[in-house]
């Protein structure tokens, strides 16, 4: 089908083919890469009526001679013949060889079609019979390898059809290509295959899992796990010696989680210079970050390189509400993304759908792009929000390590773009210390919290509960929450909700799923040594001496595991007020550790979900006027945990009003963290001076100890008594 003849309108082809969608779970369980993706985008296209603007392609399978041209044989042989009957016994124990891969009786045909549409597209778009092209394919191919599928992919369609161009058809002019991977995840296969070759200059902006230094590459992270990572990889925290001054990409646990998306990897020999990585080093990249490095970096080279056609690697799983991506593109940014792309190769771009799981997102964000092409009328939208800090130091490393090969690359940033324009990843909360609140504050005033360097953290794939209905939200730059969202609760605690809701607020990520599926272990030193005490903070209610009830945690099982252990640090007392256990002081551990020191502590193995709302309620943020305060997001995420086991602490400014805002590590056990909660060191050194009150325990606080020591089997009642009296008279 072909769209009437109009000399003003430009000529772009759109592929789509029902028989990718042959491709699917073998039995039927939900997957973030299904069919729907693909079904989405046509419908959405159809129903704006762009298929009858647009030339419609049929889908051809690749000739083998052409897959062969970037991947081995054997692996060619492999996924042409893995959907025949002769493999149907072997399917299931052959795709769990392979890196987040599934295989069915349509794999073969699908995986075929894919690359074979992208050698059409390109070719139509490199003989000018098309301005330009979107396939619409599946499955994705940016991360295969030349031996090997992973992460969703099985042929390499992009590095298929780039080579073909460049080397079976030469006639057609193409001597220099841009391929720009803007995929979420790195494009490691595609990286690897071009590495040497300057004829293709290799961009992706992407989260990564790598361990650079400002200018030497270190140690990498551990060995590539794949997004199906074991839970011991993923509460395995490994870390590396600091060489100059190390940036850390999402902590290694971002996918493919390997080192080659460091901005270091620049190519090899002849192709020296012509890789280019920008390795985000966080989740909310939005609109303002990705036009900052198109501005920055990827035009200024562009402009100098002039290629004779421009690649897509259109991944649409940094977009908002994506549920693996954890950015924030908009439909409006994608647009201007690929508008300013149109200035070179004569408008030659030829696009090829990659990732990107949220349904509507993605249609909205191929439709977008589509128009764009099209040349039709812009999508309407502003960016008003600035680029994140990191964003700016990203961009510098960039520059540096490339600018002897682009010398565009050696204009320094303007300063006020490094001062004034930036943004911290922060979220404000506006909560109280009140009188109804665990330990009062000592003004007795309400104050606004920020909470800065929230990384959002993405779970390996297969620990992830993806939702049919794409419900995961994103939280994007420009809906950052500074509002507060209340959840009322019951006063009976035992059957009240939540303190934060598994929805979103306010834009936020519903971060409980991910967090769910980490374990920790929450050390108590204090009364909730007392299991019947520390279930309060997990189902909600009181026990015998409290005068405030816990509203309890959103995920109300019980620790999988409670044991006990003594650590090296001092045991003391101090505060004055508790609205819980009347007058007296609260329990302490000192931040730092003594060899001469030692402290019980009952440890429970339970959810990071659950640590994250144990410490909402003993810094008494819950609460306000008697009703609950659910922040929305998360006050301590898994990367948090990677420094606070480098530094041995972590202190939280969003709970810098509360008294337990610091967070300490205290080594693993079962290959997971010991973390526990206490004052800062800046606060022990008020407590020396007097300018915060030390005072020994309440009655009804110290017989909770008490009992937790013995009831727990550590000491005799005797004993307990004595090591609290200790702890309570001695001086700091």
């Amino acid at each position: 089908m072909a769209a009437p003849e109009d000399p003003r309108r430009r000529r772009v082809g759109l592929l789509y083919d029902e028989r990718m969608c042959r491709h699917a779970t073998p039995d039927g369980e939900i997957h973030p890469e299904n069919p729907d993706r693909i079904r989405a985008i046509w419908q959405k296209l159809e129903s704006e009526g762009i298929p009858q603007r647009c030339i419609v392609l049929s889908a051809k399978e690749a000739e083998d001679k052409y897959i062969a041209s970037v991947h081995t044989q054997r692996h060619v042989k492999l996924i042409k013949n893995i959907s025949s009957k002769k493999f149907n016994s072997r399917r299931l124990r052959i795709a769990s060889n392979f890196n987040s891969i599934y295989f069915n009786k349509g794999s073969s045909e699908a995986a075929s079609l894919a690359a074979g549409s992208l050698i059409e597209v390109s070719e139509k778009v490199a003989k000018g019979d098309l301005d330009s092209a979107i396939a619409i394919v599946r499955p994705p191919g940016h991360h295969a390898e030349p031996d090997e599928a992973m992460g969703f992919c099985l042929f390499n369609n992009v590095a298929i059809a780039a080579n073909f161009l460049l080397n079976e058809r030469p006639e057609l002019g193409i001597r220099k290509m841009l391929i720009v991977d803007w995929d979420v995840h790195h494009g490691n296969g595609t990286q690897n295959m071009f590495y040497k070759d300057p004829r293709v200059l290799f961009f992706s902006v992407h989260r990564s899992a790598c361990v650079t230094t400002t200018r030497n590459l270190v140690e990498s992270v551990p060995p590539d796990t794949g997004w199906f990572a074991p839970a011991a990889y993923r509460t395995s925290f490994r870390y590396f010696r600091r060489k100059y001054s190390i940036i850390m990409f999402d902590f290694g646990s971002f996918y493919p989680a390997r080192d080659d998306g460091s901005y270091c990897m620049i190519g090899e020999g002849p192709g020296a210079g012509y890789n280019i990585n920008v390795p985000w080093e966080q989740g909310q990249c939005g609109d303002a970050d990705y036009m900052a490095v198109w501005d920055h970096v990827l035009l200024p080279v562009a402009e100098s390189y002039n290629p004779d056609i421009i690649m897509i690697s259109a991944g649409f799983d940094a977009a908002v509400d994506d549920p693996l991506g954890g950015c924030c593109i908009t439909p409006y940014g994608y647009s201007l993304m690929l508008k300013k792309l149109m200035g070179f190769a004569q408008g030659k771009i030829v696009m090829a759908l990659e990732g990107g799981y949220n349904l509507k997102s993605i249609a909205n964000s191929v439709l977008a792009c589509a128009k764009v092409l099209l040349e039709e009328k812009p999508l309407v939208g502003s960016i008003e929000a600035q680029p994140l800090e990191s964003t700016w130091r990203v961009i510098q490393e960039v520059c540096h390590e490339l600018k002897t090969f682009w010398p565009a690359l050696s204009v320094e940033l303007p300063q006020k773009l490094l001062v004034s324009c930036r943004r911290p990843c922060s979220i404000e909360l506006n909560l109280s210390s009140s009188s109804e609140s665990t330990v009062e504050n000592d003004e007795g005033a309400s104050t606004t919290l920020c909470a800065t360097n929230f990384v959002d953290i993405i779970e390996p794939l297969s620990k992830l509960n993806i939702d049919e209905d794409n419900h995961w939200k994103a939280v994007a730059p420009d809906h950052i929450p500074t509002k507060q969202s209340s959840v009322v609760l019951s006063e009976e605690c035992p059957n009240a909700q939540a303190l934060m809701p598994d929805k979103n607020v306010d834009g936020c990520t519903p971060w409980r799923s991910v967090l769910s599926e980490t374990e920790v272990w929450y050390g108590s030193y204090g009364s909730n040594m007392w299991n019947p005490e520390f279930l309060c903070y997990i189902k909600g209610g009181k026990v015998e001496g409290m005068n405030e009830p816990c509203p309890g945690s959103r995920d109300k099982s019980s620790p999988k595991d409670v044991i006990w252990k003594t650590v090296p640090h001092r045991l003391f007392f101090a505060r004055s007020l508790t609205c819980r256990w009347g007058k007296g002081g609260v329990a302490f551990l000192h931040p730092e550790s003594n060899k001469n020191d030692k402290a019980y502590m009952c440890m429970y193995r339970i959810t990071l979900e659950q640590f994250n709302d144990v410490l909402l309620q003993e810094n008494s943020l819950h609460q306000e006027n008697g009703r609950s305060q659910g922040a929305g997001t998360p006050l301590l995420v898994l990367s948090d945990i990677g420094v606070a086991a480098e530094n041995k602490s972590l202190p939280l400014e969003a709970l810098k009003a509360g008294c337990y805002s610091n967070i300490l590590y205290l080594g693993e056990e079962d290959n997971l963290p010991i973390l526990t909660m206490t004052c800062s060191c800046s606060e022990i050194d008020q407590f020396r001076s007097g300018e915060l009150p030390v005072s020994g325990p309440s009655n009804g606080y110290m017989n909770t100890l008490v009992r937790g020591l013995v009831e727990g089997k550590q000491i005799t009642r005797e004993e307990a008594i004595a090591y609290i009296n200790d702890a309570a008279t001695r001086e700091l």
